[in-house]
């Protein structure tokens, strides 16, 4: 997020997202936002983000990926972007199926290159209306939330409001079963009402599916915008359910919601919290009886109103007291101590299955190849699901377990490719992670690889509702914002005319600039835009690119140092620039890459 906020910085759109969130917490609607998501620096700040996912690599059905876009200029881009939109017809949708941990598979649709860049161009300026609008209660696929947020409020509700009945439901294949004629009106009544920005939406969503034809419903997955379309789908039954108890509108003013609570509870309304994950949500209600109205409730207004059918052999009342309910790979429950009940956590014994079979998968690749990659990956899967599940209760015992099954395994393939040790030499990062832990580490090829029994229990904080990225308070609680010089000449530096810079370039030496806080990679001193030249490491007469990694941005006078040949001009530089013994070894590595005689001093 620290990035993204950064990005918007860079492109000066941080005022524009604030300025719609408050509108639209304000009430107000849109119809003028066409420019906006067309605009130069949202397309630029659209590609950015689109250049930097990992999916920017993975070809639609056109084969093209993002690198057929790095050499365009940033004005060739722009154009080919806006004249798509004039009348947009969006390339077919490549399908493909990734296996679920039930053996199941999921479709993915994954669109064009160039759809997904639009996608990210209307997401960009949807998401702050939409953000305004959506209940405080849902997590997934919005900023700064996750899964150990959904799970802290359901620990709350169960500990605190002391709410041990959940309504467990499961809608059956939404994401391929979104109406879109009932979409399209939830996004209107959100906000959203510029007409050509809706006809476009629309045949995002008919965009034709390789191999199956146009659809006539659903949101796939895989596309950027479609985690935002399924909240604003399922941002109706979070108002529905929550004006029926926790905001249900009353007549008198109270001055703390507790009071408004105790209220409510002399009334015969129904009591509910709702918990929701994208797709995935629970009740939370008090006794059976009123449980069992939410269920039959929720079954109908998902069917009436959102044209949506539940999973019968899913879908279920649960008294947590006597049993456990499953949510984002956890299992919940709730457990007596004393004369309370509080909420006891366990990883879902399928999530477990699956974890055993991945660390088997790596303990024979390990065996097999004990390459730096190969053992770097296992510390990746373990670090991994390490801060996932550590939000659990009882993942102390899990983990223990999972260890134990695999010891003999480990022992055995382990054994004859490394050692075991005590961890008091242990390299830095390994003690960061792990230094509490008393568990001797197995290392082979002078690797520390990481224990997978090593896990403590961290408590789960539940989610600061201050927290945005869309208000100046919630920006300031995530992060600094750049001192005022640096994003002053950021600014002139996106403003300055580079005819043969492409867009990649343009775009990595604002990342390199901000990076290196605007000094010189060479003298550290701070560099105004019209001193800044941005330098290839590599040249690219030798292969070198516009990558991040190859670009350095140093003052113009050393940018002409490194390149000069001549004697006179680099004892004229010399002399001007008055370079110490140790930033002139540096221009020499410079020289080296590009094939020049060092500097003698």
């Amino acid at each position: 997020m620290q990035t993204r906020l950064r990005q918007w910085e860079y492109y000066g759109l941080t005022p524009t997202f604030s300025e719609l969130y408050e509108k639209s917490k304000n009430g107000e609607k849109f119809n003028k936002l066409y420019e906006m998501i067309t605009s130069r620096d949202n397309i630029l700040l659209a590609y950015r983000t689109i250049k930097s996912n990992s999916g920017s690599k993975t070809p639609g059905t056109d084969g093209i990926t993002i690198d057929s876009y790095k050499l365009k200029s940033q004005e060739e881009l722009i154009t080919l972007i806006q004249e798509q939109l004039v009348d947009y017809k969006p390339k077919a949708v490549r399908r493909v199926y990734i296996p679920k941990p039930n053996g199941d598979k999921r479709p993915l649709g994954i669109p064009s290159m160039i759809d997904r860049t639009i996608q990210q161009m209307f997401k960009q300026v949807l998401e702050p209306i939409c953000e305004a609008k959506f209940y405080s209660h849902s997590y997934g696929f919005r900023p700064l939330r996750s899964t150990s947020h959904a799970k802290s409020r359901c620990d709350s509700l169960i500990n605190k409001a002391e709410l041990h009945f959940v309504v467990d439901v499961d809608i059956k294949g939404f994401f391929d079963n979104v109406n879109h004629r009932r979409l399209m009106k939830q996004i209107w009544n959100i906000g959203i009402q510029d007409r050509k920005v809706l006809a476009i939406i629309s045949k995002m969503l008919k965009a034709p599916i390789k191999g199956l034809g146009i659809p006539t419903k659903g949101t796939p997955q895989g596309g950027i915008l479609s985690p935002l379309l399924s909240n604003i789908v399922l941002h109706d039954l979070d108002v529905w359910i929550s004006n029926q108890w926790e905001n249900y509108p009353s007549k008198f003013s109270y001055k703390r919601q507790g009071d408004k609570i105790a209220a409510l509870k002399r009334t015969n309304l129904k009591e509910g919290y709702i918990v929701r994950y994208a797709d995935d949500f629970k009740i939370f209600a008090r006794n059976h009886k009123v449980a069992l109205k939410w269920f039959h409730a929720v079954k109908d207004y998902l069917k009436e109103r959102l044209k949506l059918d539940i999973n019968p052999d899913k879908s279920k009342v649960v008294n947590l007291r006597k049993r456990s309910t499953d949510f984002l790979g956890f299992t919940l429950k709730a457990t007596p101590k004393g004369s309370s009940y509080f909420s006891k956590s366990n990883i879902k014994s399928e999530k477990k299955e699956q974890i055993l079979r991945r660390a088997r998968k790596h303990i024979l690749n390990i065996r097999k190849n004990p390459s730096r990659e190969n053992l770097m990956n296992w510390n990746s899967f373990i670090l991994g699901i390490h801060n996932y599940f550590k939000y659990a209760t009882h993942v102390s015992n899990d983990f223990t377990d999972l260890s134990h099954r695999l010891s003999r395994l480990i022992y055995n393939r382990f054994s004859k490719v490394g050692k075991r040790v005590y961890t008091s030499n242990a390299p830095p990062t390994y003690k960061k992670f792990y230094g509490w832990s008393r568990y001797r580490a197995w290392v082979i090829n002078g690797i520390y690889l990481y224990p997978m029994q090593a896990i403590k229990t961290k408590t789960n904080l539940n989610f600061s509702q201050e927290l945005t990225p869309f208000t100046e308070k919630g920006r300031l609680l995530i992060s600094k914002k750049l001192k005022p010089e640096i994003m002053g000449e950021i600014l002139k530096l996106m403003k300055s005319h580079i005819p043969e810079g492409t867009a990649e370039y343009l775009d990595n030496r604002l990342s390199r600039y901000s990076m290196q806080m605007g000094c010189c990679d060479i003298t550290g001193e701070f560099l105004y835009a019209y001193d800044v030249h941005c330098h290839h490491f590599t040249p690219r007469k030798e292969g070198g690119n516009d990558s991040f990694d190859n670009l350095r941005i140093i003052h113009k006078n050393v940018h002409r140092l490194i390149h000069a040949s001549d004697e006179d001009t680099i004892g004229r530089y010399l002399m001007l620039l008055n370079l110490k013994a140790r930033q002139i070894q540096k221009v020499n590595q410079y020289r080296k890459a590009c094939n020049l005689k060092p500097i003698r001093f």
